[in-house]
């Protein structure tokens, strides 16, 4: 038995929905699988369906739908037609920078006279800002068209008016109830927006925009477009998912240096890029610039005319990636230390740990809190809020994220006078407050979540979209997932449950054997499946044990070789295990079980000896058998005795029935597995055939009366058979009056009236032990279903004890 690391919740289909996915399948020519995720995913109509599988420009929506639009693209031909100077004004994150870029090119395919402006994260903050404003107009420009922010710049573009400078703002972010004065606001949140698409990212509003400011889709910037979406995480459906498709293809076959560049410092090979490449590979070194130095790196990457150029700008910014990752590590490390002090300090006044989690370090940048935050959550599954420290004025300004249930934006606003600022939403926020209020505001925030969230809440959740079995784990069934791509926010890469399967082989692999790889066998066939990080559960996997996983399903390509392969997210082991080490053990059972306990695989159990002779062997050994004090060392009536939590049940000696097997296995609390370390090569007892009690009794028929006293032996070298066979037979015949013993001989009786040999008490009980007892040298198979029947009938028991 193995726990999965977090709970899964497993969605299905109904009828009408089976019904759905057959058509679809039919029609479009689909494995079942791939149907029943599609309408799993809301495309459950054949038109849906396809338009989803291989829809293209014709799927773009029209850009003159949205508010604003017809403004702000006039505005900017009345900046070309009058000479004005224009600025951009950008954000310092991905979106940002990519949005930035996109109007970089649209403006110099215009030849506007323009620059950009994107502020400084740290000493300016997100947004247009005053003093940039009056910058703006010291500079001459007229025109600010923004990109990824200002919908919520009421101030601020309200002084950029008094300065003579109209404002077009291109946003996506949730517009506030009073909106500002700009010239022109294109936002598909809006609220009287009729924008069919409300899930853009800031560079997809600035796409619609030059769209509509050059009378067609620039296709040729949907590189720009797949990268800001990407990494902003917006849901890849819709426009989106064609942008996003249209632009990997782009950055597969780009010219542009700044990619080129962006993608060799990152070991990405174009030619098969993905949207993961993009979001774990090029977002976090586009990131890095606006997170340490300034964005303005990245765009000059993104906007480079040269290879030499872009070369430089890609190895700077590869540069802050490490310095970023550093500089995670390092807070990672303080803030873990500061976390485990402050739990065991809790323990020690007896009081309980904080339910969220809200660290605050002096130096540590804001620019990469949220990273920290992040990683917190992996770890330890807590909201975490971890906020920088600035020693002169006690204020701490940092980011947060959540699990699901708690809603941060909620829980802030609950803190509302604790906090000078704050933003977000359910998942992630953003807050400044005194760290005076730091001590108040964790009590509020742990209050919050002990009300909130359930025991059940604490415990990761997976969403797997459908459970299949092995049939569905083919080179076809991925090939057609591919059709789904590019996955992302929105179309996640399919989580599925793979059961009815087996270990058929396992081991670790990779440095320091740090990673997992299984051969599990299923329906005839078998599969390979790796987990990363789970090496160290290759030694607590036993052969043959029913297994379930849940992952994705992938292509191996070795030497010109293509097979399916599962990587796998999870795995539970439903049943307890069975580890047979019968074969291996013959006289060395002791030093075998030494062996298994200094594995390291399994830290705590019960081992159990058939009587105080084997307590005295096992204690006098020269292995050192009991590695630690988790383990203890007890015999069939010690055991029987009490009922014990025994994660692990170690069987050293034979016991002496089955019956006794059960009732040990029975007296462990909380078993996971079983571990069989005696000799099964002999003293295994076979119970007579009705052929051989026949032949036993045609020559007691001729040879009676003999000695009672060798009879048994002499009937045992006729026949072949053990003297201890013979003797149960005589002992039946003597209890059903076929023969007697009188004066030490044994007699045949004469047999007036038929009986069955089940008839004497004296076989039955023999029949009964004897099967009992077969099941302690049956074969593995039959054993761990013997097991599983044994412990599921003691709970049984137990139940109907209530």
């Amino acid at each position: 038995m193995i726990q999965s690391r977090t709970r899964w919740s497993i969605a299905s289909l109904d009828i009408e929905g089976e019904a759905r996915a057959a058509v679809l399948a039919r029609t479009l020519s689909l494995t079942p699988l791939v149907a029943r995720l599609l309408v799993q995913r809301g495309y459950d109509r054949v038109d849906s369906a396809r338009q989803f599988l291989s829809g293209g420009i014709e799927c773009l929506h029209d850009p003159f739908l949205l508010k604003g639009m017809e403004a702000a693209a006039g505005r900017i031909h009345q900046a070309i037609e009058r000479g004005e100077r224009v600025r951009i004004y950008g954000d310092y994150d991905a979106d940002g920078v990519s949005s930035t870029t996109l109007m970089t090119y649209l403006f110099q395919r215009l030849e506007l006279n323009f620059d950009h402006y994107i502020p400084h994260r740290t000493r300016e903050g997100y947004g247009l800002n005053k003093a940039a404003l009056e910058a703006s107009a010291a500079a001459g420009v007229t025109l600010i068209v923004t990109v990824d922010t200002g919908i919520s710049a009421v101030d601020e573009i309200a002084y950029a008016n008094e300065l003579g400078i109209d404002v077009v703002v291109t946003d996506h972010h949730e517009p506030p109830h009073v909106l500002p004065n700009a010239y022109a606001i294109v936002n598909p949140k809006q609220e009287d927006c009729e924008y069919p698409f409300k899930g853009l990212a800031g560079v997809g509003v600035a796409f619609k925009l030059a769209t509509a400011v050059l009378g067609e889709p620039p296709l040729e910037w949907t590189d720009v477009v797949a990268l800001g979406t990407i990494a902003d995480l917006m849901p890849l459906t819709d426009e989106n998912r064609v942008l996003a498709r249209f632009g990997i293809e782009q950055l597969r076959l780009t010219d542009k240096p700044g990619f080129r560049a962006l993608a060799e410092v990152g070991g990405i090979e174009l030619a098969t890029l993905t949207a993961t490449n993009i979001a774990f590979g090029m977002a976090p070194r586009i990131n890095a610039a606006g997170r340490l130095e300034h964005a303005n790196l990245a765009v000059e990457l993104l906007t480079a005319a040269n290879d030499e150029s872009a070369a430089a700008g890609a190895l700077t910014l590869d540069s802050l990636n490490r310095e970023r990752q550093q500089i995670v590590e390092h807070i990672v490390l303080e803030a873990q230390q500061m976390w485990e002090a402050k739990c065991s300090a809790a323990n020690s006044a007896g009081k309980p740990v904080p339910s969220v989690i809200v660290l605050a370090g002096a130096g540590w940048n804001a620019g990469v809190v949220g990273i920290v935050a992040s990683k917190f959550i992996e770890k330890y599954y807590k909201p975490t809020l971890i906020l920088g420290l600035d020693e002169e004025t006690g204020k701490c300004k940092g980011s947060a994220r959540s699990i699901e249930g708690y809603d941060l934006h909620a829980a802030l606003t609950a803190c509302d006078e604790l906090l000078d600022h704050y933003g977000g939403h359910q998942a992630a926020a953003g807050m400044t407050l005194y760290s005076s209020n730091l001590e108040p505001f964790e009590e509020r925030l742990s209050k919050l979540a002990d009300e909130w969230l359930t025991e059940e809440d604490w415990i990761p959740k997976t969403t797997i979209d459908l459970s299949c079995k092995m049939e569905d784990a083919t080179i076809k069934v991925r090939e057609q997932l591919a059709q789904l791509e590019p996955f992302g926010a929105g179309n996640s890469a399919p989580k599925l449950l793979l059961h009815g399967i087996t270990v058929a082989d396992r081991k670790a692999m990779g440095k320091e054997s740090k990673h997992l790889k299984l051969s599990v066998s299923g329906q005839g066939k078998l599969l390979d499946a790796v987990s990363f990080g789970s090496g160290h559960l290759t030694d607590r996997l036993s052969h043959g044990a029913a297994i379930e996983l849940v992952g994705e399903l992938s292509v191996n390509e070795w030497n010109g070789q293509r097979k399916a392969q599962f990587m796998i997210n999870d795995m539970r082991i439903p049943q307890i295990q069975l580890f047979d080490k019968r074969a291996d053990v013959g006289s060395e059972s002791i030093r075998l079980l030494g062996k298994v306990l200094k594995s390291a695989a399994f830290t705590e159990g019960i081992i159990v000896v058939p009587n105080e002779t084997w307590m005295d062997a096992v204690s006098s050994s020269e292995e050192e058998v009991i590695a630690s004090g988790q383990f203890q060392l007890l015999t069939y009536e010690s055991l029987l005795a009490q009922s014990v939590r025994c994660p692990h049940l170690f069987v050293l000696g034979k016991p002496a029935s089955a019956e006794k097997l059960a009732m040990s296995l029975a007296a462990c609390q909380q078993l996971e597995t079983v571990h069989l370390l005696y000799d099964s090569s002999n003293g295994k007892f076979s119970f007579p055939t009705r052929e051989q009690f026949g032949q036993v009794y045609q020559l007691l028929r001729r040879d009676c009366p003999m000695s009672a006293e060798s009879s048994a032996q002499q009937l045992a070298a006729k026949l072949n058979l053990p003297a201890s066979t013979i003797a149960l037979m005589l002992r039946v015949f003597t209890e059903l009056e076929f023969i007697k013993l009188e004066a030490g001989l044994l007699e045949l009786l004469p047999v007036t009236v038929k009986r069955e040999l089940s008839h004497a008490k004296e076989y039955r009980e023999a029949q009964h032990e004897a099967e009992s007892n077969e099941i302690l040298y049956a074969s593995a198979k039959v054993l761990t279903e013997w097991i599983q029947a044994a412990v599921s009938l003691h709970g049984q028991e137990q139940a109907s004890s209530f």
